[in-house]
């Protein structure tokens, strides 16, 4: 079989689904679902996200520079899903989802408490890059569940049951087939 030839196009999946919490100046918060985001930097550390112009919480991030990036998990998926297509414009998602906003440690974005992590974040750059535009952050906090957390005070992600999404479906993620190193580890 050969490889069929397709129109450009975005083809980089799996990915995160994650929820953006943001608030405007008068402290209204709002969060969205959003797939178009990424690591950018490890030194500052720093993140992106990418969002139509149209969208409600446009003007957020525009307005107060800030945004909490929240993992999210299987028992979250149903949350980020519908916060994905509901328009905070039209009612609190926040209730609607049943989700808990509570105030940044570092930003005046909340974070969702249901979260396992939280990554709050400050704007420095917006670029506009077509029918998105990406805001990149420099991270100003990481918080984390301590249910996650073991003995050793090391936390594990894995156990929250985090998800990712691929061409319109939520997936769980499957076994470890590696750590890192692992090719070139000498064995004993």
């Amino acid at each position: 079989m050969g490889k069929q030839i397709w129109k450009p196009g975005n083809m980089l999946y799996p990915i995160p689904a994650v929820l953006i919490s943001v608030a405007d100046k008068e402290g209204v918060p709002n969060l969205f679902t959003a797939s178009w985001v990424g690591t950018v930097c490890s030194d500052p550390p720093m993140v992106s996200v990418s969002v139509r112009p149209e969208r409600y919480s446009y003007h957020m991030l525009e307005e107060t520079g800030e945004f909490v990036v929240n993992l999210t998990t299987k028992r979250l998926a149903r949350a980020a899903d519908y916060c994905g297509v509901r328009s905070g414009r039209d009612e609190n998602k926040w209730e609607r989802a049943g989700l808990t906003p509570v105030k940044g440690t570092k930003v005046r974005a909340p974070y969702v408490k249901e979260s396992p992590v939280n990554i709050e974040c400050r704007v420095t750059k917006k670029l506009a890059l077509g029918t998105h535009d990406m805001f990149i952050g420099t991270v100003e906090a990481v918080l984390v569940d301590e249910a996650y957390m073991d003995e050793n005070n090391t936390f594990h992600l894995d156990r929250a049951e985090p998800v990712i999404y691929s061409h319109g479906t939520y997936y769980e993620l499957g076994a470890a087939v590696g750590k890192f190193g692992f090719s070139v580890k000498k064995k004993r």
